[in-house]
């Protein structure tokens, strides 16, 4: 299933992901707008892997002097996902 978040506090300013719930595995990812570099590697590493494993290893990433970052914010949407 696709779903669609709404980014805060960052740079892109949303997150398309492609969950596959039945083995809780993110298939693909794609953010709107952001560091393109560093959003198209978050993406390419995170495919394949469980919401699970994506979000221990990012949430709590933050970009300079902000709170979150853009992998911080895939993981809350991928939290939002999952708990549904």
């Amino acid at each position: 299933m696709v779903y669609k978040y709404k980014t805060k506090g960052v740079c892109a300013s949303g997150i398309e992901i492609d969950y596959d719930e039945s083995t809780k595995t993110v298939n693909k990812v794609k953010f709107f707008g952001g560091c393109s570099g560093n959003t198209q590697g978050v993406a390419a590493l995170v495919k394949g892997m469980t919401a699970d494993e994506a979000i221990s290893r990012l949430e709590g990433i933050r970009c300079g002097f902000k709170g979150t970052s853009c992998p911080d914010q895939l993981a809350k949407a991928l939290k939002e996902i999952t708990a549904e």
